[in-house]
């Protein structure tokens, strides 16, 4: 072994050791196991790259899906990744417009072909970044969302939810992207902190016709304010709290809607923010969430005066087709005209942009198709609350429950070009008539001539990604891989899709094979930077996980982000340090092998077999590590990766490197305990290389090849079977008495320290002690016996023990 661990030179070779072995996939693992268990990789876009977030939940399926293949189970890890429809059209515009293409001026078919041309060179560059981390997943079984097998599954899911009633087509208000004229999804959105206007708007109360007159008069106007002036066009009521004292006598009254005087009524809703402007606040159905769901619950009219390209609509009248900007200029200056704006300040506000582009949203009512929710989100309701999917942390089940008991109907269709198709075909004479099925229909049913046309629209991604724990398995075919890994045992994810992704995964598992699709969900924590910001790439605060490995290597980048986990923290603060002193941990690891590859050498048939504990340090070794066994299984079954990791970290340090292999050297030097010393070193090194192989996997193996350490066992450490608990081994009482003996060397090392003695200067001690039998320890289980065993040299060993650990001279 070289003084030092090389991770450039280990990592890549150790890997195509693994792949060449074809133990990644469960197929292939010997022993034939029965018990399964499986996870589904949340897959990653294809447009994107490693960063920490997927770093750290790798890490941790990687751990699970070692110490369960480890534990003796059949073990699926599959991969695949996302087409991420807004995405990756967005990257292929944008290599289109350096070359002063547009996709309109492409076409669809050939804008769909340069896409997946795209895909071919840079889809699969996260998966190869995966493989550098270290992750075991079951390439052979690699999955797309838009491989032909998983559009089966994506079509006959959509014509099944149709059949049943539950999709439908209609107006309803969604976020929309002014440059990427589609849909998009809350999680397709980001928040940005703006400097903007607020205007304070007079609205007139029916009645007074000369409202002109009474302008300063308070008693004949409602005041509204708005960071959108232009949208009053398309105001059809003023609502407030129900709660607010002011307006409660004119609740039910009418107001005169400024430049468009339409009537439009006051309404109460309890949404209505009684500390925002006024109190009073003006409803626009068709640009605004909120506004909307007042709208449906008041009955008010829906009128959009804002269109798809950002331009106002021919409901706003004299403004019709102006930009939204230039239009907002004109409105408020007619409202200054007519003496009906009181004021404007500045105000600090968050806008949404969309995430792919930066373009704010525009919320608007457009016509799209959607998914009827309420009948699918009971049952996903049910198995959660009686615990058939356990979600952890606890705290998290509440997130999820509270978003399916108040969810709203799903948006499902998008206006873009790369994705699945939706398989609807339109009569070209009645527009609004049509029929699903995957193929295109021979003849249309409703007039008889026309050649049916397929709609433009493709599925939201997330409706594909709801498939993928069985869609991947084969789903809708009734695959062996479907029978023998569905359910799947564990999704690991992050917080802010709990919804948005897990949940519709619950309820298209319950809906399509009547089956909970993993026993378990994990969300992990998110990672922040040192000062608790976003890792953002944009904002200049991420960091690349591909750089740490190249500085550090995996294995130290993988323990380094684990270590700083905790199973109920909700963020992580990460801290470079921790990655240093992970690194600092595996050399040390591999100080300690090259060690005990040094005392094999001299006794090289020692196997680890019959092992016996001839002194104390034995017994609290081993009993130690016994131990150590049983708490590290407990915490990783717990999700306790963090705790783990420290826990293994103090044993392998602390209690193997800084005491039992000093000891060992003492032990070594006597002929009468070499040999099991030796033999007890090659076990707790063994046991080490297995508890630490889920986290540190390149750096085990390597030091497992390299020095074979436990014998009659797999050539390979990724397949060696999980430590065993030998519960004869465990010894309370000698881990107590080791224990006092430590603590008293410890007590003179740190009052030398405190005397500002050099560690190397001689000392003479005197040492009182009311534990009568700590000399009858030391001697008989401690260090070096005498080849006569008599008593009256314990006195002589124990100061030699702490004269070599504690550079001191005693006497007693």
């Amino acid at each position: 072994m070289g003084k030092a661990y090389e991770s450039k030179e280990h990592e890549a070779e150790i890997y195509r050791l693994w792949e060449k072995s074809g133990f990644f996939n469960p197929d292939k693992l010997p022993g034939k196991p029965k018990k399964t268990y499986s996870i589904s990789i949340p897959p990653p876009n294809v447009t994107g790259s490693l960063h920490l977030g997927h770093a750290l939940n790798n890490t941790i399926q990687d751990i699970l899906t070692r110490f369960y293949r480890m534990k003796g189970r059949k073990t699926l890890w599959l991969p695949g990744t996302d087409h991420a429809g807004i995405a990756t059209q967005n990257v292929v515009e944008k290599e289109l417009a350096k070359q002063g293409l547009t996709r309109h001026q492409l076409g669809r078919e050939k804008f769909t072909e340069k896409a997946w041309q795209w895909k071919a060179k840079y889809g699969d560059l996260i998966l190869e970044q995966l493989k550098k981390l270290g992750c075991s997943c079951d390439w052979s079984r690699t999955r797309f969302t838009l491989d032909k097998n998983y559009t089966e599954a994506v079509l006959t899911a959509f014509i099944n939810y149709h059949k049943k009633g539950y999709i439908y087509r209609g107006p309803r208000i969604v976020n929309w992207c002014l440059r990427c004229t589609t849909a998009i999804s809350d999680i397709e959105i980001k928040y940005q902190e703006k400097k903007g206007k607020l205007w304070y708007l007079k609205y007139p109360i029916k009645g007074d016709t000369n409202y002109e007159l009474h302008t300063n008069d308070a008693n004949h106007f409602i005041v509204v304010a708005t960071t959108r002036p232009e949208t009053m066009l398309g105001d059809t009521a003023v609502a407030v709290n129900p709660k607010d004292k002011r307006y409660k006598n004119l609740i039910g009254q009418k107001l005169i809607l400024p430049i468009v005087n339409r009537e439009i009524p006051i309404v109460s809703h309890r949404l209505v923010d009684v500390e925002f402007g006024t109190g009073a606040v003006k409803i626009t159905p068709a640009h605004d969430k909120t506004d909307w769901q007042i709208g449906k619950e008041n009955n008010l009219e829906v009128i959009n005066v804002i269109g798809p390209e950002g331009k106002m609509t021919k409901e706003a009248g004299k403004y019709a087709g102006l930009p939204v900007l230039e239009a907002r200029k004109k409105i408020v200056k007619e409202l200054e005209k007519l003496n009906l704006l009181e004021k404007v300040e500045d105000y600090q506000h968050q806008i949404s942009l969309c995430d792919r582009c930066g373009t704010p949203i525009e919320p608007q009512i457009s016509t799209q198709w959607f998914v009827s929710m309420k009948k699918l989100a009971k049952p996903a309701i049910k198995v959660v609350k009686k615990s058939k999917i356990k979600i952890s942390p606890e705290r998290y089940k509440k997130i999820y429950l509270d978003w399916l008991d108040n969810i709203e109907d799903w948006c499902i269709s998008r206006q873009l070009w790369w994705g699945h198709r939706l398989p609807v075909w339109f009569c070209q004479k009645e527009k609004d008539k049509y029929i699903v099925s995957v193929n295109q229909p021979k003849k249309c049913p409703y007039c008889n001539k026309c050649k049916m046309k397929q709609s433009e629209d493709v599925l939201d991604t997330w409706f594909s990604s709801a498939l993928w724990p069985f869609a991947t398995l084969g789903w809708p075919k009734k695959t062996k891989d479907l029978k023998e890994f569905y359910p799947t045992s564990l999704l690991s994810t992050a917080r802010d899709i709990l919804y948005l992704w897990v949940a519709r995964m619950v309820f298209s598992g319950l809906e399509f094979l009547k089956k909970i699709p993993f026993e378990q969900v994990y969300i992990h924590s998110t990672i922040l930077t040192l000062e608790g910001r976003r890792m953002s790439k944009s904002l200049g605060t991420g960091i690349d996980p591909l750089e740490l490995i190249n500085k550090y290597g995996a294995d130290a980048t993988r323990f380094g982000i684990i270590y700083q986990t905790n199973r109920d923290q909700q963020a992580i603060r990460f801290d470079e340090r921790a990655i240093v002193a992970a690194r600092n941990f595996i050399n040390k690891l591999w100080n300690i092998s090259r060690f005990i590859a040094i005392q094999i050498e001299t006794e090289p048939k020692i196997k680890i077999k019959n092992i016996k504990t001839q002194t104390l340090a034995d017994h609290w070794i081993i009993s130690r590590a016994n131990n150590l066994i049983t708490s590290i299984t407990k915490k990783i079954e717990n999700y306790e990766f963090g705790e783990a990791s420290k826990e293994i970290y103090e044993f392998v340090w602390h209690d193997f490197a800084d005491w039992y292999l000093e000891i060992s050297k003492f032990q070594i030097a006597d002929p009468g305990l070499k040999k099991e010393t030796i033999r007890n070193l090659k076990l707790i090194l063994c046991l080490c290389l297995r508890l630490l192989h889920p986290f540190i996997p390149f750096v085990t193996e390597q030091i497992y090849q390299q020095l074979n350490t436990c014998t009659n066992s797999s050539d390979l450490l990724m397949i060696a079977s999980w430590p065993k608990i030998k519960k004869n081994f465990i010894n309370l009482k000698k881990e107590k008495e080791f224990a006092s003996v430590k603590e008293m060397v410890m007590k003179i090392r740190n009052w030398k320290i405190e005397q500002k003695i050099s560690p190397k200067e001689i000392v003479d001690y005197k040492i009182k002690t009311e534990n009568k039998n700590l000399l009858r320890y030391a001697h008989q289980n401690l260090v070096v016996r005498s080849a006569h065993n008599k008593k009256i040299l314990a006195q002589n060993e124990l100061k030699d023990l702490i004269e070599k650990l504690g550079k001191v001279k005693l006497t007693l």
